[in-house]
């Protein structure tokens, strides 16, 4: 599955907007995305409950994963900017 590794642009990492956020985004798309902390297990970022287990702070890489290259480049665009902001 091709992967990208990003670094969480929100300032207080991937807590509960950012997460719902992304979540909405992978579930309108239709599409498998998994995130992962670099070594750690890959999780559905589908669901906002476990994009906030991983517990990724503002500057952790997170490496994302899908089959569908636009979601990939959607959601990893998602993960590197500050969703707190907009």
């Amino acid at each position: 599955m091709p992967s990208k590794t990003v670094t969480v642009g929100s300032a207080v990492g991937l807590h509960a907007r950012p997460a719902a956020l992304i979540a909405e985004a992978v579930a309108k798309s239709g599409v498998p995305v998994t995130l992962a902390t670099p070594g750690g297990n890959p999780i559905d970022a589908g669901s906002p409950l476990m994009i906030m287990t991983l517990g990724a702070k503002q500057g952790t890489e997170v490496v994302v994963s899908s089959d569908d290259e636009a979601v990939l480049d959607q959601v990893a665009g998602m993960v590197a900017s500050d969703l707190d902001a907009e």
